[in-house]
């Protein structure tokens, strides 16, 4: 590996750690409590500052920037837990015999081949419900 791999592999991994620590720390009780006592803080200064275009400037800028940061935050979050999903369920399609290998790419696929995906295996899980149910329920749905 170069040095230039290696200096990426570095970066990514940090940003991949503070990430986690973010959105992990920003989902917390105690960061939905500062956030919401900072709103009470901006609320109640408003008479201070007349409720001046200044004042709702802050909040505004302020929100704005922070949502904007926690975008790719949480996307980058949401990606890694994905994939971490994606790969514990390719290990269970690939240890059950009989699972359909086709479906351990699956998430690459276009959505109108997911959706055909999708009611095929509705429909097969309707058959098997109706071969499990009693005689007399099979019966009465015929």
């Amino acid at each position: 590996m170069n040095n230039a791999s290696k200096l990426k592999n570095g970066k990514s991994h940090l940003f991949d750690r503070f990430a986690t620590a973010v959105t992990h720390a920003t989902g917390s009780p105690p960061a939905f409590s500062v956030a919401f006592a900072a709103i009470l803080l901006w609320g109640a200064l408003g008479p201070l500052f007349h409720f001046s275009e200044t004042w709702q400037l802050v909040v505004n800028t302020g929100t704005t920037i922070v949502t904007f940061l926690m975008v790719f935050l949480i996307q980058r979050s949401q990606n890694k837990d994905s994939e971490a999903i994606h790969l514990k369920l390719d290990e269970l399609l690939g240890a059950l015999e009989g699972a359909n290998s086709k479906l351990v790419a699956i998430e690459t696929m276009d959505e109108d081949h997911l959706r055909r995906l999708s009611a095929r295996y509705h429909a097969m899980a309707e058959r098997a419900a109706k071969d499990r149910a009693p005689p007399s329920q099979n019966a009465n749905q015929r």
